[in-house]
């Protein structure tokens, strides 16, 4: 689907559905499930064990109809990699479910633009965020973690979330932005509202206080550049021309959201399995010379996000006919639990077979702070576990998941 990031216009090609009531004609009646992904109470109660159910419970492809949205299901590894490269029939078009005024729209750039205009807006944060790029950071992340750690270590517990699972991910990347550290704690309200409310108004009206404050940082980074992603995109230039305001907005909009909640989630959720599994954090402890391999382990256990698309063409996957119009969310966690790809998915073996992994997604859409996520979980469990090696979730604690398109435990309360 071609569009204007310049002069962005309000979707009127693009339905969203939803209920029992809104179930196209198309669909089998024998595919339709209530699956109650990210809301019931047995998914709340336990997603990492949901997750690997789903192969068993549904089948491989299903609709699903539900409160956020009906919309077709993958959980095969080799489907959702055919749909995550393949823009052709399935467009990052309207691929996200933030309410926006139709009167003053905008795009998430770069993850609404389809191939080919989306690699002109990547290649304005690669050299930011490519390999060689975040290894720059590796000596500030782990000197921040070290200061994290120091502010906890001799209290003997924590609130892992607040003290370290938050900062360590978002300060380093408020810095890769360019913007005020001291505001940490307000932008992360932001984020928990647009991406936990589930409710529409409150989503809109936190997107309008994102929106509006983004753009008194937008044009202060006009009249004052620097190295942050910020200026660095506000001063974007295609074939000599400057980059319109509207792209500038959607771009920084999108890596302002993407940026404060997936690393976040993925390392509370890692935490409180370390916590609960002691042998396995000496296992880790006793070959540090395997980090890569846990690290990569890990994100195939705790992946937190799903990934939606809008079908830009009739297609057929594994004999299911979708229509063009249709919705289609890979449910990258199920996913990285598919036991065709990854035999025994729910053991973490930190000696497994490399596989492609789907935590970041693939394709011209792979997620674009994937290199510094992987960078800041290694120095994560590096410095963590170099000084508190010993530790477990307070006694009593209860563990609680709320509703949100990322997936992670609301609190990690630690003791050692």
């Amino acid at each position: 689907m071609r569009i204007d990031p310049a002069n962005p216009v309000a979707p009127t090609n693009i339905v969203r559905r939803f209920g029992m009531d809104q179930v196209p004609d198309h669909v089998p009646p024998e595919l339709v499930r209530q699956a109650g992904l990210i809301y019931s109470p047995e998914f709340l109660a336990d997603p990492y064990t949901f997750f690997p159910a789903m192969h068993e419970r549904f089948p491989p492809i299903f609709y699903d109809v539900g409160p956020f949205g009906n919309a077709w299901v993958l959980t095969k590894h080799e489907d959702a990699l055919f749909a995550l490269r393949h823009a052709e029939y399935f467009s990052n078009e309207d691929a996200t479910p933030f309410p926006r005024d139709p009167n003053n729209y905008f795009y998430f750039i770069p993850i609404e633009i389809d191939p080919p205009e989306h690699r002109k807006y990547r290649n304005i944060v690669d050299p930011v965020v490519s390999p060689q790029g975040v290894l720059k950071l590796e000596e500030r992340i782990r000197a921040l973690a070290n200061e994290l750690i120091d502010d906890v270590i001799d209290k003997g517990e924590c609130e892992f979330d607040e003290v370290f699972g938050r900062p360590l991910p978002v300060l380093v990347f408020l810095d890769l932005m360019g913007l005020p550290r001291d505001m940490c704690d307000t932008f992360v309200s932001w984020a928990m509202a647009l991406l936990h409310s589930n409710d529409r108004q409150i989503m809109g009206d936190t997107l309008k206080t994102i929106g509006d404050y983004l753009t008194t940082a937008i044009a202060e980074k006009e009249a004052n550049p620097d190295d942050g992603l910020v200026s660095r995109i506000v001063h974007a230039e295609f074939d000599g021309k400057r980059i319109s305001d509207k792209e500038a907005f959607g771009f920084v909009t999108f890596l302002f959201i993407a940026g404060l909640d997936t690393v976040f989630a993925t390392l509370n959720n890692i935490w409180l399995w370390l916590a609960r599994n002691p042998e396995r954090r000496q296992e880790i402890i006793d070959n540090p010379d395997n980090i890569n391999a846990q690290v990569e382990e890990l994100l195939r256990v705790f992946s937190v996000t799903f990934s939606g698309r809008t079908v830009a063409q009739d297609v057929e996957v594994r004999g299911v006919q979708m229509k063009k119009g249709d919705k289609v969310t890979s449910i990258l966690p199920a996913c990285n639990y598919d036991p065709d790809v990854f035999p025994n998915p729910t053991v973490v073996d930190f000696n497994r077979p490399k596989k492609i992994i789907l935590a970041f997604t693939v394709g011209i859409h792979s997620c674009m702070g994937a290199h510094l996520a992987r960078l800041e979980i290694k120095i994560a469990l590096q410095e963590w576990l170099k000084r508190i090696p010993d530790f477990k979730v307070r006694p009593g604690a209860e563990t609680v998941y709320r509703p949100g398109g990322v997936i992670g435990p609301e609190s990690v309360p630690l003791v050692w």
